[in-house]
C-alpha cells in the first residue's frame, strides 16, 4: 500500500507513527509506545491489516498479552475491523502455554486434563514433601521456586544461587519437582517453561508449531520476563514476523519476575530491528506529560522517547507539604469538595499511594465525611476460602490425582477423617500408581468407624457430581428438574446444552459446604453463601461437560481479577488505589500521596530497584487527564508507629519549574482545626534569588521557596552545575547562605 493509495477509513484515522508501525512488514519490529499513545489501537489495527489487506491467514497469527481483559479487548477490536481475525490465536502468555500443553500433552508426558496450581496450591504441596517444615517456610521455597521458573532456571542451574533464599533450594525444588509431576498437574511457571522446553528438545512440535504461527505479536512486552522472552526465541521461526509492543518507562513488575532488560535489549536479540517510537499523548495534558518525562529521565536505563500532548497547556501539578496522615486526608477531602462544587464527579478522582496500608486513613475517614470511595486491590474474590473450598471439588472431579485439592476437600466439612488416615490414602495412591479416586474406592472398606462412614460420604458426593458430567443432556435435564421441582430450564440454556453452574450447586448442597459456611457466624456465613453463588454465577455459561469444567477452571486459575461487589460500590466514588494497581488506568483528576523519602522511595532502594520506583512514579503521574496533586508529609504512621520524614528524593530531582507549591501564587489554604494548612509567609532567612553554597554541590541560587507548617521553610535551589534540588534548611546543615 503506497502513499498515492487512498487509505481505508480504518487506516486513515491513524497519525503517521501510528500508520508506519501497522504498515511495517519483513525485519523485527519493535514499537516503543508512550503512554496514552493508543499502542492497542496500533497492535489491533496491525493484526486486522494484515488479515484484509496482506491477506495472511489468520490461523497464522500469535497474539500474547498478560490479562484475559487486554486479550478480549485485542480480539473485539482486531474483529471489528475484519471478522476473520476471531480465527486467529489472541490469548495471555499463560492461556497460549496452558493451550500449547493440552494440544501436546502426550508429547511430554502430561495429562490434557491437568489442573494449574495457584500460589497456595504450591505452597501446601511443598509442606507434602517437607512436613516438618513451617507453613511461612513453605510460602518462602514456594516464592523462590515461582521466581525461578520466571527465570527458566532448573533445580540444577548454576544460576539458581543468585536467587539466594534458603541454602537448600535446590534440594525443595527438585522434591517439588518430582511430587508435582507425580499428580498429573502444572503450575503458573510451567506453563512457559514446559512449552518453551518441549520446542526446544522436540524437533517435529517445534516445526508443527513454526508452520502455524508465521506472525507472532506481543503486547505489553515490558512486563515479560526471562522465560517469555526464551518461549517468544522458541516461537520464533527463521523468516517468522515478530512485532513487540512495550514502554520501558512503563515496567513495574520486577517483583513478578518481569525483566525490563528484555526491552532495551530487544535490538540485540532480534538482529535488523526496526524502532517506531509512539509519541503523541491523548490522554494527559502538556504540563502533567512534561513532570512526568522529568521524573523518569533521572533514570539510564532506558530507550528514550519524549511525549507530546495533543491537548497543550493545562494547569501545573500542585505540591502540598503537610503535617501528618490526618491533615493528608484532609486535603484530599478539600480538593475532592472543589471537584463536586466545580461540577465534577467522585468518579472522576483517583487517591494513589505506594503501599496498601496508606489506605487505612481515607477508609476510617471518607465515610464520616460522606465522600464514597472504592477500595482496589483489598480483596481477591478467588482467594476467599468458601470460593477456594468448591474450587478444589471441581479441580478434583477434573483431576482425581490431585493431591493439594483432596486434601482441602477430603475431610471439609469435618467427616473424621485424620490426617493419618490421608496420608495412608495418598500413599497407596502413590505405591500403586493409582488415581487417589481409586485408592480411596479400593481402601474404603478397610477404613474403620468414623473414618469409613466419612469416606463413603466424601465418595458419594465425588460420585454423584461425577454422574452429572457423564449423563446425556436429557437425563441431566430431567435430574434438574426433579431437584428444582419445575420444568424450566436454567435462564440462558435450552434442554440441549445444560449449564456447569448445575454442577456447583449439586456440590454446594451434597458437600454441606453451604451449612458449613453459614455456620460460621450469621454475617460472614450470608456473605461466604453469597461469594459461592457468584461462582456458580460465574459458571452459567460453560457447558455441562468435562471440557467445560476445564475450560472453567482454567479461565478462573488465569484470570484472578480483583473484585468488589457491585453492591458495594456507588457507582460514583473516589478510588483508593496502590501505583502499582494502576497501570492501565485513567482519570480526570489524580492525587499522588505519602511522596517522602523511606516510603516512595524506600532508603534501601538503589541501582535498578531505584529506576524502577522512578517508573512507578512516572506510571502514576501519567494516569492523570487534567490535574496532578502530590502530597509529602512531616510525620508518617507505619505499622503504629510515627515517623519523621522528609520529602522523596523524587520531588528534589523535579525541575523546579515544572510544579507549584499548593497554597503559593495568591491560593488560599484551608483551615485543620486552628491551623492554617499548606503555605504561610516565607521566611526572610531564604529568599528568591539569594545566593547558597552546599557541601556537595557547590554555589547556588534559590529559584523558590515555600513554608510549611511544621518544617519551616523548603528552598529550591539551581547549582551553577546545573542541578536543581531542594531543602529544609531546618534540617540540613550542609546548605549555607552566603553573603553578600
Amino acid at each position: 500500500m503506497t502513499g498515492s493509495q487512498i487509505l481505508p477509513p480504518y487506516l486513515s484515522s491513524l497519525n503517521p507513527e501510528q500508520l508506519r508501525a501497522v504498515l511495517h512488514e519483513g525485519s523485527p519490529l519493535l514499537i516503543l509506545a508512550g503512554a496514552g499513545t493508543g499502542k492497542t489501537r496500533v497492535i489491533t489495527t496491525k493484526i486486522a491489516y494484515l488479515v484484509r489487506e496482506k491477506g495472511v491467514s489468520p490461523e497464522s497469527i500469535l497474539a500474547v498479552t498478560f490479562t484475559n481483559k487486554a486479550a478480549k479487548e485485542m480480539r473485539e477490536r482486531a474483529m471489528a475491523i475484519e471478522p476473520q481475525c476471531s480465527r486467529a490465536t489472541i490469548r495471555t502468555f499463560h492461556s497460549f502455554g496452558a493451550w500449547f500443553l493440552r494440544r501436546n500433552a502426550s508429547a511430554i508426558a502430561l495429562d490434557s486434563n491437568f489442573v494449574i496450581y495457584d500460589d497456595d496450591d504450591s505452597t501446601q504441596l511443598i509442606r507434602t514433601v517437607l512436613p516438618q517444615a513451617s507453613k511461612q517456610e513453605c510460602e518462602r521455597y514456594a516464592t523462590l521456586i515461582s521466581r525461578a521458573k520466571d527465570y527458566n532456571l532448573e533445580p540444577d542451574s548454576p544460576s539458581l544461587d543468585r536467587l539466594g533464599g534458603e541454602s537448600d533450594l535446590r534440594r525443595v525444588y527438585a522434591l517439588y519437582e518430582e511430587r508435582l509431576r507425580t499428580t498429573g498437574n502444572v503450575d503458573f511457571g510451567d506453563l512457559i517453561r514446559l512449552p518453551a522446553r518441549l520446542l526446544e528438545t522436540d524437533e517435529a512440535v517445534a516445526q508443527r508449531t513454526h508452520q502455524r504461527f508465521r506472525v507472532i505479536l506481543v503486547d505489553e512486552y515490558q512486563d515479560s520476563n526471562v522465560a517469555q522472552f526464551f518461549l517468544l526465541q522458541k516461537l520464533a521461526a527463521p523468516g517468522s514476523y515478530v512485532c513487540v509492543v512495550g514502554d520501558d518507562d512503563q515496567s513495574i513488575y520486577r517483583f513478578r519476575g518481569a525483566e525490563v532488560k528484555n526491552i532495551l535489549s530487544f535490538s540485540n536479540s532480534f538482529p535488523g530491528t526496526t524502532i517506531i517510537r509512539l509519541e503523541r499523548n491523548y490522554r494527559s495534558s502538556q504540563s502533567i506529560l512534561d513532570i512526568a518525562g522529568n521524573v523518569v529521565s533521572h533514570n539510564k536505563n532506558r530507550l528514550g522517547k519524549t511525549l507530546h500532548a495533543t491537548k497543550p497547556g493545562g494547569a501545573k501539578p500542585q505540591l502540598a507539604l503537610l503535617d501528618d496522615q490526618d491533615q493528608e486526608v484532609e486535603f484530599c477531602s478539600h480538593i475532592i469538595r472543589g471537584h463536586l462544587k466545580s461540577g465534577g464527579n467522585l468518579s472522576d478522582i483517583a487517591i494513589l499511594y505506594r503501599t496498601n496500608a496508606q489506605s487505612l486513613a481515607f477508609e476510617k475517614e471518607f465515610p464520616r465525611r460522606k465522600i464514597g470511595y472504592r477500595l482496589v486491590g483489598a480483596l481477591r474474590f478467588y482467594e476467599r476460602e468458601e470460593v477456594k473450598d468448591l474450587l478444589a471439588y471441581l479441580a478434583f472431579l477434573l483431576n482425581p490425582r490431585d493431591e493439594i485439592a483432596f486434601r482441602r476437600i477430603v475431610n471439609k466439612p469435618t467427616r473424621g477423617i485424620g490426617e493419618s488416615s490421608v496420608d495412608s490414602l495418598l500413599d497407596l495412591a502413590l505405591q500403586k500408581g493409582c488415581s487417589i479416586m481409586d485408592s480411596c474406592l479400593e481402601n474404603r472398606d478397610a477404613m474403620k468407624g468414623k473414618a469409613k462412614a466419612g469416606l463413603k460420604e466424601f465418595l458419594d458426593i465425588i460420585q454423584a457430581a461425577s454422574s452429572l458430567l457423564e449423563l446425556p443432556s436429557s437425563d441431566i435435564a430431567a435430574a434438574e428438574e426433579t431437584r428444582r421441582g419445575t420444568g424450566a430450564a436454567p435462564k440462558g440454556h435450552d434442554k440441549g446444552t445444560q449449564s456447569l453452574s448445575i454442577l456447583l450447586e449439586n456440590i454446594i448442597e451434597k458437600s454441606g459446604l453451604a451449612e458449613f459456611h453459614k455456620n460460621k457466624d450469621e454475617i460472614a456465613g450470608t456473605q461466604k453463601l453469597n461469594n459461592m453463588e457468584e461462582l456458580v454465577n460465574a459458571a452459567s455459561i460453560y457447558p455441562l461437560v468435562k471440557e467445560g469444567l476445564a475450560e472453567f477452571l482454567e479461565t478462573i486459575d488465569l484470570d484472578r481479577s480483583l473484585q468488589t461487589s457491585a453492591e458495594d460500590i456507588s457507582p460514583d466514588a473516589v478510588t483508593l488505589i496502590t501505583m502499582h494497581n494502576t497501570k492501565g488506568l485513567e482519570f480526570p483528576v489524580v492525587i499522588i500521596t505519602g511522596l517522602e523519602q523511606g516510603l516512595f522511595p524506600r532508603d534501601d532502594e538503589s541501582g535498578e530497584e531505584l529506576e524502577e520506583q522512578r517508573r512507578l512514579f512516572y506510571v502514576a503521574l501519567t494516569r492523570a487527564k487534567d490535574r496532578i496533586y502530590l502530597t509529602a508529609c512531616r510525620w508518617r504512621r507505619i505499622h503504629g508507629r510515627l515517623f519523621e520524614t522528609l520529602p522523596s528524593r523524587f520531588l528534589t530531582e523535579i525541575d523546579a519549574g515544572l510544579y507549584e507549591f499548593w497554597g503559593a501564587g495568591g491560593r488560599e489554604g484551608y483551615r485543620t482545626g486552628n491551623r492554617t494548612g499548606y503555605a504561610g509567609a516565607v521566611s526572610s532567612e531564604w529568599k528568591t534569588g539569594m545566593a547558597v553554597y552546599h557541601d556537595e554541590y557547590g554555589q547556588g541560587v534559590i529559584i523558590k521557596t515555600s513554608m510549611t507548617e511544621s518544617s519551616g521553610p523548603l528552598v529550591i535551589v539551581q547549582f551553577e552545575t546545573g542541578k536543581v534540588a531542594q531543602f529544609f534548611p531546618k534540617y540540613t546543615r550542609k546548605l549555607e547562605r552566603i553573603k553578600e
